[in-house]
């Protein structure tokens, strides 16, 4: 019997049936002797060429190379597909807002400045302190971070930072009484110091309305100060303010802290002592301006209501018996009743300051007595 070959391409005289293929197949996908490498036999080897000359005629089954095995990574294929379809596009994204802000990476790996520190807010202020609030870290005050490196950073916003005592009754004064005194004296300290007109330069009439209108004296010198401002008629006695011409907030923010506390006063009145610390970020008013500098103002406020059925005195009104403040970083001798903070990038205004170097944070400090008509230079802003 004459052999045939296997490199016989007449492939139709074989003696190997289809369904001997199909269990060397089989056998072969179960890896039967997978674990111990052999040399393929003679009839594994003409199986093999029988198969690669079907391929190669188009005369394989559809099955064997179409089959499931193929179909499964076609619907991988199909899945990542639809998966980048949701995915990819989000990333692409997150890439880019990266490329423009890289700080936003932890870490900040391309060497940008280091954003600052988020913190908790400071519980309010209830005994007064024992000295200057520490370092409040790194950073500089810009326009979308007007309080980074400032202390202020933990102080409440605006009015938030005036949180009246709880109301008691105190000698002949009912808690209403008092509480009515605490709230007068806290709407003089908001539109004096956080009102938007006032800071703008305008008139503080809530301010000047809750002042009993007898303290003619009082009254007269504030309106004098307000209209026509001068070295003897100062309205930054009482009234923060900043001329719309040449400043502007940065934000919408003013930082506040500090207490009220009440007993009974002389006269049979209620005694009302106010002391707080007010921080301005501000930028010139040209348009496209970026640097901010801070402006910090602490004033302590003693005011009382006194009865109407003992003394000239109007009712619900609250006389002022002093006002004393403390403001850093603004211009020394210039009256025109405003304040007038340094920039970085521009020559000061006003004399040079001349006093010792104070912290106007430390609002352990007192600054009702011996301080006369210094100008100080602050210590940080």
């Amino acid at each position: 019997m004459v052999g045939r070959s296997p490199d016989d391409e007449s492939g139709s005289g074989s003696s190997i049936s289809d369904e001997e293929l199909r269990a060397f197949l089989e056998e072969s996908e179960r890896g039967t002797g997978a674990s111990v490498r052999k040399e393929p036999s003679a009839r594994a080897r003409m199986v093999t060429e029988r198969l690669r000359q079907q391929d190669a005629r188009g005369e394989v089954p559809a099955g064997w190379r179409t089959g499931p095995a193929l179909r499964g990574t076609e619907a991988r294929a199909d899945r990542r597909r639809r998966t980048w379809a949701f995915v990819g596009v989000p990333v692409a994204i997150a890439l880019a807002v990266v490329a423009m802000r890289p700080s936003l990476l932890p870490g900040d790996p391309f060497g940008g400045e280091p954003e600052a520190v988020s913190a908790s807010p400071l519980p309010a202020e209830t005994a007064a302190p024992t000295g200057a609030p520490g370092e409040a870290g790194p950073g500089r005050p810009t326009v979308d971070r007007p309080f980074a490196g400032s202390p202020a950073l933990r102080w409440a916003d605006g009015e938030a930072g005036i949180v009246l005592p709880e109301a008691t009754a105190v000698g002949t004064w009912s808690k209403a009484q008092v509480e009515q005194a605490l709230r007068q004296t806290k709407k003089l300290l908001v539109d004096a110091n956080l009102d938007p007109v006032t800071l703008r330069g305008g008139r503080p009439e809530t301010a000047l309305d809750v002042i009993d209108p007898q303290q003619k004296d009082l009254h007269t010198r504030l309106n004098t100060a307000l209209s026509r401002p001068d070295e003897e008629h100062d309205p930054l006695l009482m009234f923060s303010r900043f001329d719309p011409r040449e400043l502007r907030l940065a934000g919408d923010v003013v930082k506040t802290r500090g207490r009220m506390t009440f007993a009974a006063g002389k006269d049979a009145s209620v005694a009302v002592h106010a002391d707080y610390t007010f921080v301005y970020p501000l930028t010139r008013a040209g348009k496209g301006a970026t640097e901010v500098s801070r402006v910090i103002v602490r004033r302590v406020l003693d005011v009382q209501l006194s009865d109407p059925a003992k003394y000239l005195v109007t009712p619900g009104k609250i006389s002022v018996r002093s006002y004393h403040q403390d403001i850093g970083n603004s211009a020394c001798d210039v009256h025109d009743g405003y304040m007038h903070p340094y920039f970085a990038t521009g020559g000061p205004t006003g004399a040079a300051p001349s006093g010792p170097t104070v912290d106007p944070y430390d609002r352990s400090r007192d600054i009702t007595t011996g301080r006369g008509d210094e100008c100080g230079v602050v210590s940080r802003t």
